[in-house]
């Protein structure tokens, strides 16, 4: 929240004006208006209302601003106004459940919500020393991450896809089934038609209830595009502060990345690589890293990333993937077959998940990825019948295993799957271990603590990973031997 010293501190002189000296392409240059980086102004325009706009820098002895709105009917001379110096934001409980703008305006037709806190826009991350270790789950409801990807409190994941791969989808259910305290989902770039789509189908009441939706659609001028973001994360905070478990799911940062390429180029920024500017890789870390566990609460984000051409490393996908705790990656071939939600296991990794599961739960998602390795690596062969059962015993087991694991992987819209069923599917379906579903807290406590390797057993029994493996392995062999 913005304290009454900071507020103070930023005042200033409310008399600041300049004028308009020259237009270049989307930005204003003013003389004579020495506004710092950030500040909010006004330019006057003769029978017409204000327009606001943002200083974005400095050349000489002119001030860039770059427009929230059409330049039309800006000439040379109009006088040049600060407006404030801090963008804030109102926020508090009211928020959830609404839909609003990038500068907190309610947009879903109903009357402004009463907000008792104001916080800026844009914060430090929080110290590093400062972050607890994560080690407790958070459950997103889909069957393929929770059992294969699994995410902790705190954890910063990206879902990288190209267009039409089902992302929307997979936000939704996420938003839907999660047990997170709090949702806040930023929209960014989207067409204007898929906001709608996303909150009466994606979400849904039971979602949009707990969540709090910020939209800057692809019209909107690209300091808004920026804004959205920086605001998802501000939200997300005030609501972390309280203690709470935030689930921040944000569409998409390309489009973020586009939209600072707008501003940085605009202000003079030399292109690098496919044009995106300087600014654009600095900017990166520095929302991303907002989000994490604190000393109360936690923000786990998930961040899509539109790749072009399905290309995982294009600029902005290579950089994000080296900023974030792991990735999924949706895979179009997949999405063509039908299969729902497109997760690709062999091209995803969450890298916290060996310091959250139990030892067991992760020994059964590496067999289902070696499984699914092994079929993939021979599919040709196994699809146009040139692969004969009996010449490699893993191909056999991965050719009978594969529909049992497809049916795991998929997932139905409505369905919702609880993170201990999902826990207990995985063990039977790759172990062979006849377990009772376990209950959630006993799922959602880290049993891995430094190098203690040791878990339960099928029996209930504490049991090192040595003891655990000799006796699936006596298991399979007696099944065997049996057939």
């Amino acid at each position: 929240m913005l304290d009454i010293e900071t507020q103070i501190n930023s005042i200033m002189a409310a008399d600041i004006t300049g004028s308009v000296i020259q237009t270049h392409g989307t930005t204003i240059n003013a003389v004579g208006f020495p506004a710092p980086v950030g500040s909010i102004a006004l330019i006057d325009r003769p029978g017409s209302t204000a327009l606001r706009a943002e200083v974005i820098g400095f050349k000489e002895n002119l001030t860039i601003l770059y427009p929230y709105g059409d330049i039309s009917g800006v000439r040379r001379g109009n006088r040049v106004r600060i407006q404030r110096t801090i963008p804030w934001l109102r926020v508090g409980d009211n928020l959830l459940g609404r839909v609003i703008d990038a500068e907190g305006n309610a947009i879903d037709g109903l009357p402004q919500p009463l907000l008792e806190d104001r916080i800026v826009c844009q914060h430090d991350a929080p110290d590093p020393c400062s972050r607890p270790r994560i080690d407790s789950i958070l459950s997103t409801g889909v069957r393929a991450i929770d059992g294969m990807f699994t995410c902790g409190k705190g954890q910063r994941l990206g879902i990288f896809a190209g267009s039409g791969v089902g992302k929307s989808v997979t936000l939704g259910m996420m938003a839907r089934y999660t047990d997170a305290d709090v949702i806040v989902i930023g929209l960014i770039g989207e067409r204007g038609r898929e906001v709608n789509d996303f909150i009466e189908r994606d979400l849904g009441k039971a979602g949009l209830a707990k969540s709090v939706v910020v939209v800057s659609t692809s019209n909107d001028p690209a300091l808004l595009r920026v804004r959205a973001p920086m605001t998802t994360l501000a939200i997300a905070e005030y609501f972390r502060d309280q203690g709470k478990d935030v689930l921040v799911l944000m569409d998409s940062l390309t489009r973020f990345a586009m939209a600072q390429r707008e501003i940085g180029l605009s202000a003079g920024e030399p292109p690098t690589t496919r044009g995106y500017p300087p600014s654009v890789f600095a900017m990166l870390p520095k929302l991303v890293e907002r989000a994490g566990r604190a000393e109360r609460g936690s923000i786990t984000a998930f961040f899509t990333v539109l790749v072009e051409g399905d290309d995982m490393n294009d600029p902005i996908g290579d950089t994000v993937r080296g900023l974030l705790d792991g990735h999924l990656w949706l895979s179009r071939k997949l999405s063509t077959r039908g299969h729902y939600p497109a997760i690709d296991p062999i091209e995803s990794i969450s890298r916290l998940m060996p310091d959250i599961c139990d030892p067991v739960h992760l020994k059964a998602s590496r067999a289902m990825r070696k499984s699914l390795a092994i079929y993939l690596d021979n599919e040709d062969l196994i699809s146009i019948g040139a692969y004969r059962a009996g010449s490699n015993p893993e191909i056999d087991e991965s050719i009978k295993m594969r529909p049992e694991i497809d049916d795991y992987l998929r997932q139905a819209v409505e369905e919702k799957a609880e993170l201990p069923e999902t826990v207990r599917r995985i063990r039977t379906l790759m172990l062979g271990e006849q377990v009772e579903t376990p209950p959630a807290a006993a799922v959602e406590t880290p049993v891995r603590r430094g190098n203690d390797k040791s878990g339960p057993d099928k029996d209930g029994n504490t049991t090192t990973n040595a003891t655990a493996n000799n006796r699936i392995t006596n298991d399979r062999i007696a099944r065997a031997a049996a057939t």
